[in-house]
């Protein structure tokens, strides 16, 4: 085993430090100080091969369909680039925004993280709090608590990392905060927003929320520097600069006069202009397509053996590539309308044979399209985000969520200032 695990970590020594998927190296029994844990030479070396400061700035994006939490660091020229990428253990339920406390969603969109949203005293070894619900959330009536990026790989609406993983990620942001930076961006996509993947989820019902995100998406693909956002008008914006005393008001307040840098219009407009070629060529290649978004419970499936000799606790999802298909437009159609369609069993009766004989794959599929049930316990309020796993998965989810963490609100006046990444008006 000693010898397995030195040609593991000569393998990461060697290879990029994006490509830290496990990281099975890491003995957290030999951790002292998880909070202080500094970053692994491999990493640390990756840094000085990028020209990044240690304690340099970093951003933090999520992309839910392909499973993939990265880390962006600043360079010595202000610009981003990414420095690790980890594959996500668990996160709950589907594609698409979180709306209300206990639907078991995952948050998507941009939030701010401050040195209050790390939570070092997480029963799930170590944490930092989203910031869900941010200004937009709340203008558009989304409601959730303790929504977490943390350890242990079990989601009940968090991002859930191995403890190795997190380890690394709380190293990255501790960092950063000591180097002076007071907000870290955290961007969170359902899936990486290329044409192919804009066309091939244009008809979900959360297309109008996902093309408002992707205008940040792009404004960051174009200048490789977290964009500056703000809430008007219940909706994000991004980049725009006011004329004179003019400021954002509240998330819900209308958008004042503002304009695109004219430097940032042009690089936008070209990039554009090269995404719409793109994309009308996508759609033409998905004609008659459907693609099938896969429920939790079929993602857990197909990584059932991850689990195999851990505790029952930890719960891997799996990637929605991987379980999800593109279907034929009539055989997506003929599906729905087969779940759609009334049991011809009496409930009592599909309850006694499904708890005697193993489900099928249907019957698992369709169970888990069922309301989910909301469980809340009378411990605490902080552990009223707790709701019950509906899916039929046998991987046990936690009832409770025992992050008894909530951070302060975040201050939103960073909109009002210029910040260091903006590129335009000199540097």
């Amino acid at each position: 085993m000693r010898l397995k695990n030195i040609a593991i970590a000569l393998l990461f020594a060697t290879a990029l430090a994006g490509c830290n998927d496990t990281l099975d190296s890491v003995d957290l029994s030999h951790v002292k100080n998880k909070v202080e844990h500094p970053l692994p030479s491999r990493v640390v070396a990756e840094m000085k091969k990028k020209n990044m400061p240690r304690t340099s700035p970093i951003m933090v994006r999520i992309f839910k369909e392909e499973g993939i939490l990265e880390v962006w660091k600043a360079k010595a020229d202000n610009r981003f680039d990414v420095i690790a990428s980890y594959q996500i253990c668990a996160w709950s339920g589907k594609l698409g925004p979180k709306k209300k406390e206990g639907d078991r969603q995952a948050p998507e969109g941009f939030y701010n993280l401050t040195p209050a949203h790390l939570n070092p005293n997480s029963k799930y070894y170590l944490a930092i709090n989203t910031g869900f619900p941010n200004r937009y959330d709340q203008a558009n009536g989304h409601t959730g608590s303790n929504l977490m990026i943390h350890g242990a790989c079990s989601s009940s609406g968090c991002y859930s990392m191995s403890d190795e993983q997190v380890l690394e990620i709380y190293a990255f942001a501790r960092d950063a905060f000591k180097g002076g930076q007071t907000s870290v961006q955290l961007q969170a996509f359902p899936f990486r927003m290329t044409a192919e993947n804009m066309a091939r989820h244009r008809n979900s019902e959360h297309s109008d929320f996902w093309d408002m995100l992707k205008v940040g998406y792009d404004n960051f693909e174009v200048t490789k520097r977290p964009p500056d956002v703000a809430i008007c008008d219940s909706k994000y914006v991004f980049n725009q600069q006011l004329s004179g005393s003019q400021q954002f008001g509240s998330g819900a307040a209308a958008c004042p006069p503002m304009s695109t840098p004219p430097s940032l219009n042009v690089a936008m407009a070209s990039h554009q202009k090269s995404y719409d070629l793109a994309y009308q060529k996508a759609v033409n290649k998905l004609d008659g397509m459907v693609w099938y978004e896969p429920t939790e419970a079929e993602r857990k499936a197909i990584v059932a053996d991850k689990r195999k000799g851990r505790d029952l606790a930890y719960a891997p999802t799996g990637s929605s590539l991987d379980a999800g298909k593109l279907m034929k437009q009539n055989e997506f159609e003929a599906l729905v309308a087969k779940r759609s369609a009334p049991e011809s069993k009496p409930a009592g009766t599909m309850l006694a044979s499904t708890s005697s004989r193993p489900q099928t794959a249907a019957e698992r599929m369709r169970q888990d399209r069922l309301p989910q049930q909301v469980e809340t316990p009378a411990a605490s309020p902080a552990e009223q985000t707790a709701t019950a796993d509906a899916s039929t998965t046998t991987v046990p989810i936690p009832t409770q969520n025992p992050l008894a963490y909530a951070a302060p609100p975040v201050s939103e006046g960073e909109n009002r200032k210029k910040p260091f990444w903006k590129f335009w008006g000199g540097e």
